[in-house]
């Protein structure tokens, strides 16, 4: 698609779209004069929002050099300027959250242009019903859409992919089961991730239908796609025989666990038909361990009915949890970092152990550098051959968006055992 920009930033403004947009300045600068791209070229990119006063204030921010950076007005109630912005552009990069509220119209109009489409979305039941509206169009027009591309979900996603690839490399088999633990992790929360978390809860607390669709693990795969297996689903504490230690629920495992499962039902050679997996925290071994297994249990449920209930949900947000647009700072950004491992098993009884790990606090610090290589790789990696539709990470990126996020993102992927 010939346009004037590869890449625009829609909500640059947001919490986590300035830090995007920081991570875009220090690769490809401002003026289009850095080569910077995968053929030696420069990387033409704009940020755009609906806020003239707030792109002009980011700029400011971005230092003198930052005048030079191009801006799109464009709100996301305005199909009219939404599709100009399209037009403009072969990737669009939105942190417009929650995107229940407020992402389809965006969504539509890159479907309609033909647009190349990332964001950061953990909202399982919206991306459920994009699939369900847009998919047919996307696939006529050519619209690559690809939602998922932060924390929630790609260290998964790509650590699951990253283990099957050596998996087959090994034992010529990838895995029909597969966990993943997070051993260690350290980051803040921001107002968007609390917001959009909360308004899936809000939802499904007053829709049964809603509930029955996110207890699905095949929630967003094609409707063929299922598993006469139950899949398993740390729900309470338990020990974890393969990790030997306490395990407790892992909060992003609702939408992880449907990518993954996505992706799977997506890829030319499925991993297996009937594959298995799972994520959860591991909290220790022994009774240190357990009893921080069960406070976590506590401390997720307790939050989760006080969000399904309005007085309380109320309390939450005006006095315990941070306002959209807030968020961690700088300092607590950059001193984060976690620790996933991935164990898999085959039918044949081979295992292999795995290890992702990420430089920059989750949800923000890493998150931005994860966004901006998924828009890069799908500008300048993906060639016109994989055809249009709403894609996972894995399913599209691949190993082009691995080698980036190593390169690019502070990122490691690594075998630990395979035997």
């Amino acid at each position: 698609m010939d346009s004037g920009f590869d890449i625009v930033l829609f909500g640059a403004t947001s919490f986590v779209g300035r830090i995007v947009t920081q991570r875009l300045a220090e690769r490809h600068g401002f003026d289009g004069t850095k080569a910077s791209g995968n053929d030696g070229k420069p990387v033409r990119w704009a940020i755009a929002g609906r806020s003239k006063a707030r792109l002009d204030a980011l700029r400011d921010e971005l230092g003198p050099a930052g005048t030079d950076l191009p801006m799109i007005i464009a709100d996301a109630e305005d199909d009219d300027s939404l599709r100009a912005l399209c037009e403009q552009t072969r990737v669009v990069i939105s942190t417009v959250g929650p995107y229940a509220l407020h992402g389809e119209p965006l969504v539509r109009a890159c479907v309609e242009s033909g647009t190349d489409y990332c964001d950061l979305t953990g909202e399982v039941q919206w991306i459920r019903r994009m699939v369900q509206l847009y998919e047919e169009r996307a696939k006529a027009t050519g619209a690559r859409i690809v939602h998922c591309c932060g924390f929630d979900s790609v260290p998964s996603d790509l650590g699951v992919w990253h283990l099957q690839q050596e998996a087959i490399d090994r034992f010529g088999t990838p895995c029909h089961q597969v966990k993943m633990r997070v051993k260690a992790a350290r980051g803040g929360l921001s107002g968007g991730t609390v917001a959009s978390l909360m308004n899936v809860i809000r939802e499904a607390s007053s829709n049964k239908a809603l509930r029955k669709e996110l207890a699905d693990p095949f929630s967003i795969c094609p409707p063929d796609h299922r598993s006469v297996q139950r899949q398993p689903n740390v729900k309470a504490a338990e020990y974890d025989s393969d990790f030997e230690v306490w395990v407790a629920p892992f909060v992003m495992a609702a939408i992880n666990t449907r990518v993954v499962h996505r992706s799977n039902a997506l890829q030319d050679a499925p991993y297996s038909t009937e594959f298995q997996y799972d994520e959860a925290m591991m909290t220790g071994r022994g009774l240190k361990g357990r009893a921080r297994a069960l406070a976590m249990v506590g401390a997720l449920g307790g939050f989760t009915l006080a969000t399904a209930i309005k007085p309380t949900r109320w309390v939450l947000e005006k006095f315990v949890v941070p306002s959209p647009g807030e968020g961690p700072d700088k300092e607590a950004q950059a001193k984060g970092f976690y620790d996933l491992r991935f164990i898999g098993k085959t039918e044949g009884g081979q295992t292999i152990t795995t290890k992702v790990t990420g430089q920059g606090d989750p949800g923000y610090g890493s998150t931005s550098r994860i966004l901006a290589q998924a828009a890069e790789c799908l500008a300048f990696d993906i060639g016109e051959d994989h055809g249009g539709g709403f894609w996972t990470p894995a399913s599209l990126l691949d190993g082009h968006l691995l080698k980036r996020l190593e390169q690019h993102a502070a990122m490691k992927f690594e075998v630990l055992m395979g035997r």
